[in-house]
């Protein structure tokens, strides 16, 4: 089947501190993770032509809950914590970093995970700590390197080659691409990405119309 995802409809569902208080583990989840300064929430505010699906602080690190976002029927984006944010106090900082390894180690709808970095500071330790998670868990992942408008053609290219070569080394289904929320580089091959993750929604959709045509 195939089905035009209308990401402009995405909506917000409900917030949770920890899987635990997370709606059942059914569907497709697609996650979003990143450094607290990577543009997470300009991201999925441009992937879904929305102003302010995702709320940006002016304070990054603010964020510190799981929240959920219904795409199509079975399908949702979660919006993870975001990390690394050198002023969190360290508790926290333990805190966010035990819900994003137990999200990512228990939760069996997940089926894709994108992971955002700033293209001039990329692949600091602590976000391949999560990459090395996502990889271990069979998850594969989409790596966007944001903020791709503050560097000039050449300059980008470069930088995205250099960090595909070095994300061989992770072992898994990793892909790397230059994005930038503010010219749009890079959305269409987004929202592409998201399309294959969550197409076995809508092949579960045909096989049980099939199966009602045939009764």
């Amino acid at each position: 089947m195939s089905k035009t995802i209308h990401y402009q409809k995405t909506h917000f569902i409900t917030s949770a501190p920890d899987i635990r208080h997370l709606p059942e583990d059914e569907g497709i989840e697609v996650a979003f993770a990143g450094r607290s300064n990577a543009g997470k929430s300009s991201a999925l505010n441009r992937l879904t032509n929305q102003k302010s699906l995702a709320k940006t602080s002016k304070t990054p690190g603010r964020t510190q809950l799981i929240n959920l976002f219904k795409v199509e029927e079975n399908c949702h984006i979660v919006d993870l914590p975001g990390y690394g944010f050198a002023q969190v106090p360290l508790e926290m900082k333990k805190k966010w970093q035990k819900s994003l390894g137990e999200y990512l180690q228990k939760r069996q709808c997940l089926q894709g995970l994108v992971v955002l970095m700033d293209i001039r500071h990329p692949l600091k330790d602590i976000d391949q700590q999560l990459v090395f998670w996502a990889v271990d868990q069979n998850i594969p992942v989409q790596i966007l390197l944001t903020k791709a408008d503050k560097l000039k053609s050449g300059a980008r290219k470069a930088q995205v080659l250099k960090v595909r070569e070095a994300a061989v080394d992770f072992g898994g289904e990793v892909e790397v691409d230059a994005f930038s929320s503010l010219k749009g580089i890079g959305v269409d091959k987004l929202r592409a990405k998201l399309d294959e993750w969550f197409a076995p929604a809508f092949e579960l959709d045909d096989e049980f119309i099939e199966d009602l045509d045939t009764e």
